[in-house]
């Protein structure tokens, strides 16, 4: 049986996956096994540049946490070699991170489930998410088509004027 000690801390690690948890605004589960230590650092280091925290924990810890924020229906995948992507930035960096690595990895490395909010994804649903822009693309695409009738508008009128000064002269 194990000790009071073991059982504090095994507590305590659970409250703070559920805060982590109750924070976050997007998350992923990941399976890793098979991905090599060179791999995963890189893998590590652009999930951290994006603001994601990616780290390995035991599936039984990760089940009491997502109970406990209300994820029921991601207990169902914790199986296996299991490590957890989560953010409280952009929504999609995890799935589009880890998204674009499993794709690249040849059934190495492979998503799970993940969460946006409160609303959970399957597998599928994370590949989906995986293939959205960042938010600062998808911005930068509205701007640009939102300036491409003005731009326009702008070269008509000033070959109007450039045609008028022409025959003016």
């Amino acid at each position: 049986m194990p000790s009071a000690k073991v059982l504090e801390s095994k507590k305590a690690r659970v409250e703070a996956l559920t805060e982590m948890l109750k924070n976050a605004t997007a998350g992923v589960i990941v399976d890793y096994k098979g991905i090599t230590v060179e791999e995963d650092t890189k893998l590590r280091k652009e999930l951290r540049e994006a603001g994601v925290n990616y780290f390995v924990e035991k599936n039984s810890m990760l089940r009491f946490a997502v109970k406990n924020v209300g994820l029921d229906g991601l207990a169902d995948v914790l199986e296996g070699t299991t490590a957890i992507a989560v953010t409280d930035g952009d929504e999609t960096a995890p799935a589009r991170i880890l998204g674009k690595f499993a794709e690249g990895a040849e059934n190495k490395f492979n998503l799970k489930a993940g969460f946006i909010g409160q609303e959970i994804y399957d597998e599928k649903g994370v590949v989906a998410l995986s293939k959205i822009p960042s938010k600062e693309t998808l911005l930068a695409q509205l701007l640009g088509s939102l300036q491409a009738p003005m731009q326009n508008l702008a070269a008509t009128l000033q070959a109007l004027v450039d045609k008028k000064n022409e025959e003016a002269a």
